[in-house]
């Protein structure tokens, strides 16, 4: 029995009594179903997909790759690791930078802020910060007695350019009148936007000079540096670090940022389980469906037996017509949800609240390999499910169908 002849009557068990149609009702319902939890699929990992890596561009563009720091608190000779990190050949840029916490003081009132001490020349070459000027100039720090401020902060302290600011520390001198914290008042000098909500509302930028004489200290933070490839970052760790040694230490961008990717990761598998049960019910009614036509079909089944057609002969029809219904259900649900991604991507129905989340508007990134994999797993999850009513119908007895029909 050929191939073609099995195909021929699975596609027909499939159509209406009276033929007009792919499929009967049952069998579109089942496709459908298949079809629907194919799309949501795609469309879902494509966003969790876009949020990880949208995020990842930002945090990576706003912070460097790996930042090498003292157990003793400050690097006093920042030149020395700043020349080892760039006599590895995976290290792309190296600067010095302070991170520090105070407060900011203006007319409208006060809040805290992370003041961050950049080498303006250098700072470009590991981040994004100098790119991501609104308004004014990033050559404003070099000038001294500038900051450079986030578009947040801007908003709600009622900055503009050139207004002044003043910045007390978390540290203080010890005078005959006991503690006093330092401060300094400077001008902005400028407003950054980088599209993520913590650094634009927060982030205090001073040129290294201002950010030394302003917490009284020689040194620096650390070294921040940047590599050409993220996930080589481990290895220029461990060879960085060996190269200067003790007191030096070194966190890369993976290990500052382990628990929001850890809980990417998992909500993205979360969401491929949950909505993988869309596609299990769906493939349960391609059992029922089945399950009815070997019912229907009890006669023709007897007949085709009887007719010397063999028990794998019937049973591949029936997996044939499951496989057809799987793989124009997964078809369509491939179509649907790459179809939603790209209307998602291009128009941004939704909006989010800056506040709350990293981004605005929902980031999209179909992955082929995703794709793929959603498509391949719909297609094994159905076929498992008509191995059942094939089986039954290939074991029908072609007697016992045709005792009772006249």
């Amino acid at each position: 029995m050929s191939m073609g002849l099995e195909a021929f009557i699975a596609l027909r068990y499939l159509r209406p009594r009276r033929g007009r149609g792919l499929f009967s009702l049952t069998s579109g319902i089942s496709v459908m179903g298949i079809a629907l939890g194919v799309g949501a699929l795609i469309a879902v990992i494509a966003v969790m997909t876009g949020f990880d890596t949208h995020l990842r561009e930002k945090i990576l563009g706003t912070n460097a790759h790996l930042v090498v720091m003292s157990y003793r608190g400050t690097v006093d000779d920042p030149s020395r690791v700043i020349k080892a990190a760039q006599g590895l050949s995976q290290v792309k840029a190296a600067a010095p930078f302070i991170i520090s916490q105070g407060l900011l003081k203006t007319q409208e009132g006060t809040q805290g802020v992370v003041i961050r001490g950049v080498e303006p020349a250098s700072e470009g070459k590991v981040t994004i910060l100098p790119s991501c000027i609104i308004q004014g100039e990033w050559k404003a720090l070099a000038q001294g007695g500038y900051v450079i401020i986030g578009k947040v902060m801007a908003q709600r302290m009622g900055l503009f350019l050139g207004d002044p600011v003043t910045i007390f520390t978390t540290e203080g001198r010890i005078t005959p009148m006991g503690l006093i914290p330092r401060f300094a008042t400077y001008r902005v000098g400028g407003i950054f936007d980088t599209g993520m909500y913590d650094f634009d509302a927060n982030l205090v930028l001073l040129s290294l000079r201002d950010a030394q004489r302003l917490l009284g200290i020689h040194g620096v933070t650390g070294v921040e540096v940047k590599t050409r490839d993220i996930y080589k970052v481990k290895e220029v760790e461990r060879r960085l670090i060996s190269k200067v040694g003790y007191p030096f230490f070194a966190r890369d961008w993976m290990e500052m940022n382990r628990n929001l990717f850890s809980a990417l990761k998992l909500e993205k598998v979360t969401m491929f389980l949950i909505l993988t049960l869309i596609i299990v019910v769906a493939a349960f009614n391609i059992v029922s469906t089945l399950s009815m036509t070997v019912i229907e079909k009890k006669r023709e089944i007897g007949i085709l037996k009887a007719m010397g057609c063999t028990t794998g002969t019937i049973t591949r029809v029936f997996l044939l017509q499951g496989l057809i219904m799987g793989v124009v259900g997964t078809t369509t649900g491939v179509c649907l949800g790459i179809g939603v991604s790209l209307l998602l991507k291009r128009y941004h129905f939704i909006h989010l609240p800056s506040d709350v989340y990293y981004v605005t508007t929902l980031p999209v990134q179909i992955v082929p390999r995703d794709v793929i994999a959603i498509a391949i797993s719909a297609l094994i999850i159905t076929l498992i499910s008509t191995v059942y009513p094939a089986r039954q119908a290939g074991r029908l007895d072609p007697a016992a169908a045709l005792r009772y029909e006249g």
